[in-house]
Order: C-alpha cells, then sequence, then structure tokens
C-alpha cells in the first residue's frame, strides 16, 4: 500500500501483478499505451470521459479486464458506447491494447491501476455501466474486507451511474454471490432487475477463466442491479 492509501484508511482490493508478456504484446504496450493508456495513479485532478476518448457516447467502465478478451468482445459488438477497462496485470493490458489495434476498436481505453481511485476521480452520473467480472473472491474471512463488492464501494460505484445505469456483477464463489447480493439488495438507490440471481446475458462473452471455473463444477452467478 501506498503512504496515500495508509493516510486515507484504504485497504487494497487487488493484488499488483506483473508477469511475463510476449514480443507481441510487449509491442503493444509500448506503440499503443500512449494512444489509449490511462496511469490511474498520474492523474491530478478529475477525470473527463470526454476528453479521454475525444467524443460524448455513453461510458462503461470494466473493473478488472483480465487479458481483454471479453472487454473487446464487448465493445466490438457495441461501437455505440466507450469502454473503459482497468486492469492492474501488465500482460492482460498489453494484450488488449492488442487487441484494440486488431479489431480497429476506437471506443476503448484502458487505465492501469487502482480502479476505485479512477472512480473518485470521475463525475457523478457519468457512468451507463459498471461492469465487474470475477472480481478477486478473497476467500479467507480475514479478507472479506479487501473484497471491491462492499457497501461503501457499492455507493461509491452507484454515485457515478447515470439513473437507470446498470452495476452488473459475476461470480464463480457462490458465498461471494450472497455476499453481494445481499450488498447490492441493501443499496436503497439500487433497484435489483431481476429480483435475485439474473439469468446469463447473452452480451457477457465467455471467458477462458470462466471456462475453467464451470469444468471445475462450479455455478457462475450473475447479478445486475439499475441505479433509480
Amino acid at each position: 500500500m501506498t503512504l496515500t492509501d495508509i493516510a486515507a484508511g484504504r485497504i487494497r482490493t487487488f493484488h499488483p501483478r506483473r508477469g511475463r508478456m510476449s514480443e507481441r504484446q510487449r509491442d503493444a504496450l509500448t506503440r499503443l499505451w500512449p494512444a489509449y493508456g490511462l496511469e490511474i495513479a498520474a492523474l491530478d485532478g478529475p477525470c473527463d470521459p470526454t476528453a479521454l476518448f475525444g467524443r460524448r457516447a455513453p461510458l462503461v467502465l470494466e473493473i478488472g479486464s483480465g487479458m481483454g478478451d471479453a472487454t473487446a468482445a464487448m465493445a466490438a459488438a457495441d461501437r455505440d458506447r466507450h469502454y473503459l477497462a482497468v486492469e492492474v496485470h501488465t500482460p492482460g493490458i498489453a494484450n488488449l491494447l492488442d487487441l484494440v489495434e486488431r479489431h480497429g476498436l476506437d471506443n476503448v481505453r484502458v487505465a492501469e491501476g487502482d480502479a476505485l481511485d479512477l472512480v473518485r476521480a470521475m463525475p457523478e452520473g457519468c457512468l451507463d455501466a459498471v461492469h465487474v467480472f470475477f472480481p478477486d473472491p478473497w476467500p479467507k474471512t480475514r479478507h472479506h474486507k479487501r473484497r471491491i463488492i462492499a457497501p461503501a464501494h457499492v455507493a461509491l460505484l452507484r454515485s457515478r451511474l447515470a439513473p437507470g445505469g446498470t452495476l452488473h456483477c459475476a461470480t464463480d464463489w457462490a458465498e461471494y454471490a450472497e455476499s453481494m447480493r445481499e450488498t447490492l439488495t441493501a443499496d436503497p438507490e439500487l433497484v435489483d432487475v431481476y429480483g435475485g440471481y439474473a439469468p446469463r446475458p447473452a452480451h457477457r462473452p465467455v471467458t477462458k477463466f470462466e471456462r475453467r471455473a464451470l469444468t471445475a463444477g462450479r455455478e457462475v452467478f450473475d447479478l445486475i442491479h439499475r441505479r433509480r
């Protein structure tokens, strides 16, 4: 944790991650980061989504985009909305940048760092949707305080949603799914769209991570809540 985190009483909801990159990924990161990347720790004021993309459009915030396959697929099928993907895994960031170039996705930007710090820097009501797909479940009880779907974090995310905007979560940990459901339902400004777990939305691509979970026999839970 940084001294700023300690002073603010913040607890990280993620593990900083690096890892090996292929030559293609390293090349994509070097060439494309200046045009498509945003370093969250370098923000010295508010984050203006319109300035980031160079035009105005509904904005989807993807928290934890992994290797970027799902984000790229959704953005390619949804060109009328912008996608801002946040990740801390360097090879994943590089892979998404490579996908952005290969598929000509001018509606994607990639941010590196703490998603909650980015959200704090964004104006209220600026988001059309927030996606939190398969976040770290922090399964040990003593680590539950690190979960991103917690009351204070949900209140922050919800405040950045426009009225009618959606907060869509997915997990393959049954206990975390129930905790998510309770937390989201308790927020008075969110409406449970399906009155419980949602049917699997067709717009959410199946990732390698999800396939591994299903192969291991774990059920996947989706939760979709809308801001009043």
